[in-house]
């Protein structure tokens, strides 16, 4: 049997309801890479910022951080401009431009430049008259700025929502999904369209989206807060059996970039959050300034078995399956299997905040989680932990520090 023939009979069993999918060969696994938004904002104002507002200086350090610094070898390939890089009026031919002070040689030149160290270039659109930030928005456009943005290299497209009927925004979304295929240039495609709608009671057709789209945004954007962490994760999680079935490769369910690095995540939090995205199946989006980060937050990001469980061919998104003394277990199936027995991914996240890791104890079948043979438990966030065999009704004991988290592999015997 081929490696291809048998990842397919391995999809098979993983993943009972089969999804009709966008097929345009992106985004087998949850895409990884660096977007400005979270850190750096509508940062525009290159004489009181001039290190950190959006300009092509800041891409072109960032993008040299990400392929020099470990960052494109772990994994995260895309540098991707979001919001408030374009001049206010398109040029005279009707097409997007850049603002020509804060990116004097364009755009094209740029991406030239990110695919230059290895990367791939994404950009930022919105499907309204205007973008959040106030920029020319891609309605009445949508197909002349597909084509720009295939012209000037673009790998990656998160196309948003601002400044339009959130009621029938998926039409536009489908639309300028099928004019960046007409182009013949492969671009991943971000959709927001969920992130409209959902907040405001209206439940999103996920089946389009898969259809249509290779990642979209389910809820509201990501703060830099743990209080913010918490309400998307409980946004997931209430919300699972509704959209779990549509992530997988090709087209996921996405939660917002990841905060790790930033000032609002402890390093504990920092762990959690990396924990529960791994094993949500969520793109790895860092928005961090790269040149400042202190190592042991760049050595979250830059987990590789962390990233193995995000990645993981399977392409399944994990659920929570145990609330336990205000502790959180997601668990997710991984490669590889064993004796007809998947791997898992098993992320605890802690509510607590009584100042002292608690220890709970659990059995891996209370998480439905069973071998005959039991499991090999081994803790991705501190290497030196001897990994421990685990019959499926053993009582476990894991410390998880308060408003913190862990993240575990359990392999089959």
């Amino acid at each position: 049997m081929t490696p291809s023939a048998y990842l397919a009979v391995l999809l098979a069993i993983a993943s009972p309801t089969i999804i009709q999918a966008l097929d345009n060969g992106l985004a087998r696994t949850p895409p990884m890479g660096w977007m400005h938004w979270q850190r750096f904002r509508c940062l525009i104002d290159c004489q009181a910022y001039p290190d950190e507002c959006i300009s092509e200086r800041l891409f072109r350090t960032m993008a040299e951080r990400l392929a020099t610094d470990g960052y494109l070898q772990a994994g995260y390939e895309y540098i991707m401009i979001d919001d408030c890089w374009a001049s206010k009026e398109r040029d005279s031919d009707g097409k997007l431009q850049p603002d020509p002070d804060r990116f004097p040689n364009g755009i094209k030149p740029l991406a030239d430049y990110v695919h230059s160290l290895g990367l791939k270039f994404g950009i930022y659109g919105d499907y309204g008259i205007l973008t959040c930030g106030g920029y020319p928005g891609s309605k009445y456009h949508l197909e002349v700025d597909a084509n720009t943005f295939a012209e000037w290299g673009v790998d990656y497209l998160k196309l948003d929502g601002c400044y339009t009927d959130f009621h029938n925004i998926e039409e536009g979304y489908v639309e300028m999904g099928k004019y960046l295929n007409a182009t013949g240039r492969p671009i991943t495609y971000s959709c927001s369209w969920p992130a409209y709608q959902e907040p405001e009671g209206l439940k999103s057709n996920y089946t389009k989206l898969a259809e249509t789209c290779n990642l979209w945004r389910n809820w509201d954007d990501i703060e830099d807060s743990w209080d913010n962490v918490t309400d998307i994760v409980d946004w997931f999680s209430g919300n699972q059996d509704r959209i779990a079935n549509f992530s997988g490769p090709g087209h996921w369910n996405d939660p917002d970039m990841l905060l790790i690095g930033n000032y609002g995540l402890s390093y504990e939090q920092s762990k959690a959050q990396m924990a529960v995205w791994a094993v949500m199946a969520a793109p790895l989006i860092m928005s961090v300034d790269l040149r400042t980060i202190e190592p042991q937050m760049k050595n979250i990001l830059l987990n590789a078995e962390a990233i193995r469980v995000n990645q993981d061919p399977l392409g399944i998104m994990g659920r929570l399956v145990l609330k336990k003394e205000k502790i959180d277990i997601w668990t997710k199936p991984v490669l590889p299997i064993v004796k007809g027995t998947n791997s898992y991914a098993v992320a605890l996240m802690s509510r607590r905040v009584d100042g002292y890791p608690r220890r709970i104890n659990v059995t891996l079948s209370e998480l439905n989680i069973t071998h005959p043979g039991g499991f090999i438990l081994k803790d991705i966030f501190s290497p030196q932990n001897e990994p421990v065999a685990h019959k499926d009704k053993d009582v476990i004991f894991i410390r998880v520090p308060p408003t913190g988290g862990l993240l575990l592999l359990a392999t089959p015997r």
